[in-house]
């Protein structure tokens, strides 16, 4: 976070390193722009997203798996609601092949992309925001929607009523106001003019003052609820003119002379600053032409070691080339190498092995037995064979005999 808030600074000023919220912010209002809570969130299960969950933080506690598969979920969603098909990665595929993926979705609606793609496999940090946010763009682009400026009401500028110390008071001003008030307040209002001829006495009142001093006869529990009732009435409110010119040519007056004398004291500051510059440069342009004077002929050194580690470099990639191949045909090789050592090893064993002779063996002795089983069933059958034949020729013996013998005489001493 250190190294980032360094390089923020180093590009676009300190004020760069938070740049990234302001982007999240954002990103989080178009996604609810393109009602992400029902097509993401509740397809899976997921609470709705923070303001900054996606800003790389060590202040904000986060799953880096989820943040990840979360990031390419809503990527893959974005990528289809701006009109190009793409497939939603699963929790079992290559990290690799899914950024790639999307970067190359990302190419092709335009957007370069000059960040390597191992920054998005964390699920958090700027090139996240970034790659979303121009994804969500993209997808509000092709619904038709854009962001327009707020219109706001116009402001009506009333006159603050300013409240004087009693003290303060005219009574030119009082009886003004006095006269500019409405009928209605006229009740809650004293009357001026018995004031002034309370506060002026004429001539007669002040011949006719007592000399000796006067007692009051009246009770101070009365006294104190008489002045309990009358005293909202004493209050008086004196509205001051703004449109009075005259206090603000004074007004004027005095910042005139107020930036005059600054004026002089600035213009001199600014002399003498203006000096101290001039001089600091022509400083600097000769320590630098003094300076390169001097390293001209390292610069020419470096420049030239430049071009041979440039040249090396080709040497060494296309070098590397080569072994890359060499690497890959010894790979074949020793595979079919283990190839003909495993059937060498099988045939070895096999050849060393008695097991096939025994069997041999078994099998020239069971042959044995069966032949002898065979010859013992041959000797019976054929015994049974002659018993057969002999059999036939005694019946056929004795039917011959029976058919040669003298058939009986006839006459009278049969």
């Amino acid at each position: 976070m250190a190294d980032e808030g360094r390089r923020g600074e180093e590009d676009g000023g300190p004020g760069a390193v938070h740049q990234v919220f302001v982007v999240m912010e954002s990103l989080l209002e178009k996604l609810k722009v393109l009602n992400y809570e029902e097509e993401i969130l509740a397809k899976h299960n997921m609470k709705n997203l923070s303001r900054h969950y996606f800003v790389s933080s060590p202040f904000l506690a986060v799953n880096p798996g989820e943040q990840f598969f979360l990031f390419t979920v809503i990527a893959a969603w974005l990528i289809n609601e701006a009109g190009r098909p793409f497939t939603a990665p699963q929790e079992h595929d290559e990290p690799n092949a899914t950024v790639s993926n999307i970067l190359s979705e990302l190419r092709a609606f335009g957007v370069k992309v000059d960040f390597p793609p191992s920054k998005l496999k964390s699920g958090s940090g700027e090139f996240v925001c970034l790659v979303l946010d121009r994804l969500a763009e993209e997808a509000l682009k092709r619904k038709g929607f854009s962001f327009r400026r707020p219109d706001y009401p116009a402001e009506t500028t009333e006159e603050e009523s300013v409240v004087e110390d009693n003290a303060e008071l005219t009574l030119s001003k009082v009886e003004e106001e006095m006269i500019e008030e409405p009928d209605d307040e006229e009740e809650n209002v004293m009357d001026l003019e018995a004031l002034k001829l309370r506060t002026c006495p004429t001539d007669t009142e002040a011949s006719s003052k007592p000399e000796e001093i006067l007692e009051a006869t009246v009770d101070a529990a009365e006294w104190s609820l008489e002045v309990e009732r009358v005293l909202p009435q004493l209050k008086v409110t004196v509205r001051t003119d703004n449109k009075d010119w005259r206090i603000h040519v004074e007004q004027m007056h005095q910042h005139r002379d107020g930036i005059k004398s600054s004026l002089k004291e600035a213009t001199s500051y600014l002399d003498r600053l203006q000096e101290d510059v001039g001089k600091t440069l022509e400083k600097v342009s000769s320590r630098e032409k003094y300076i390169n004077n001097q390293l001209e002929s390292l610069i020419q050194e470096y420049r030239g070691a430049q071009a041979k580690l440039s040249q090396a470099k080709e040497r060494y990639q296309q070098a590397s080339g080569g072994v890359t191949e060499r690497t890959r045909v010894l790979a074949e090789i020793s595979d079919e190498l283990e190839k003909v050592k495993q059937e060498m090893e099988e045939k070895g064993s096999s050849m060393s092995d008695g097991a096939p002779v025994v069997k041999i063996k078994q099998s020239l002795t069971k042959l044995k037995q069966e032949i002898i089983q065979m010859d013992v069933r041959i000797g019976v059958v054929e015994h049974t064979l002659l018993q057969a034949k002999l059999k036939e020729k005694s019946n056929m013996t004795r039917d011959m005999n029976a058919t040669n013998l003298p058939e009986p005489a006839t006459g009278p001493f049969a």
